[in-house]
């Protein structure tokens, strides 16, 4: 069990679950802390089939760089065969684009079964050819994107010109935490993490956009705090995560790589979180940055990357 819980990445299907989570609360801004309805329970259930699907599908076709670099994973070790993960990962790649749909009915709305079709495309692009090439970094960033479209969909978004900047700031940030990973089982290059950080911070910006946007007409829509403390709460916990990325830079081993690494993927849940908390309050940015028990304990059990 341990081992498949390492394939899927435990810790990190808690980021997809806020991810989704979020895209809807952003979209129907709900304040009040009841249970959601049926078309985001099933745009979060497909987010965790997609992100799991993805995770195990990628080391099906890393498997044989894992074997020289990452022997103790659990398809080189052979705790799981690469056959049964391969068929394991097209069935969760299935159930994620069944549960799209489902979300695309209970919302009455076509575009959750369309994310869920790009999604299913992106997942099998960068796994199978994207990854080991200079597009890797893009396509999964475009991958989290889609999954906050995901959730955005479901509840009929996004509706507002600023509503767009979330999934793209947070593709520019996944991106950047891609490309800081790249080299993250041997020595990694200076040069390349700074780029990476650079654009983690673009894309830290460009989601902010949600609160500063309307800013520039003279409209703040924030739930509870007013914008520039919003902006102030952001920028503080970005700053955080990119200090964490410097402290890399700085000695690019591979401990304080993936440690960085691990940093950037866990702030995703609170980022996530203080995304709800300008839309709906603070009840519901609780019930997300709450996925971080998940993470915490998940990382107890299984690595992260």
């Amino acid at each position: 069990m341990l081992a498949w819980l390492r394939l899927v990445r435990l810790p990190n299907l808690a980021t997809a679950a806020a991810d989704s989570l979020a895209g809807y609360l952003v979209v129907s801004r709900l304040t009040t802390l009841d249970w959601p309805p049926a078309a985001c329970g099933l745009a979060v259930l497909a987010s965790l089939a997609f992100y799991a699907a993805g995770m195990v599908l990628n080391d099906v076709y890393d498997v044989a760089v894992d074997r020289d670099e990452r022997p103790e994973r659990p398809l080189p070790s052979g705790a799981i065969p690469v056959w049964r993960a391969a068929l394991v990962g097209n069935l969760l790649l299935a159930a994620g684009a069944a549960a799209a749909c489902g979300a695309a009915v209970a919302a009455n709305s076509p575009w959750p079964a369309f994310v869920g079709a790009a999604l299913t495309l992106a997942i099998w692009l960068y796994d199978r050819h994207a990854k080991a090439t200079v597009a890797g970094p893009a396509v999964m960033g475009a991958c989290r994107g889609l999954n906050w479209l995901l959730g955005m969909t479901a509840a009929g978004g996004p509706a507002l010109p600023n509503q767009w900047a979330i999934p793209l700031g947070m593709s520019l940030y996944v991106a950047g935490i891609t490309l800081f990973a790249r080299d993250e089982a041997a020595s990694s290059r200076r040069a390349t993490l700074g780029v990476a950080t650079v654009v983690m911070a673009a894309g830290l910006a460009v989601a902010a956009g949600f609160v500063w946007m309307p800013l520039l007409d003279g409209v703040s829509r924030t739930a509870t705090l007013p914008a520039p403390t919003w902006l102030a709460c952001w920028a503080l916990l970005g700053g955080a995560v990119l200090a964490r990325a410097a402290q890399a830079i700085a000695n690019p081993a591979p401990t304080a790589v993936r440690s960085a690494v691990g940093n950037a993927i866990m702030a995703i849940i609170t980022l996530d979180a203080v995304l709800v908390l300008a839309a709906c309050g603070e009840r519901w940015a609780i019930a997300v940055i709450g996925l971080l028990v998940w993470f915490v304990l998940g990382r107890r059990l299984v690595p992260p990357t």
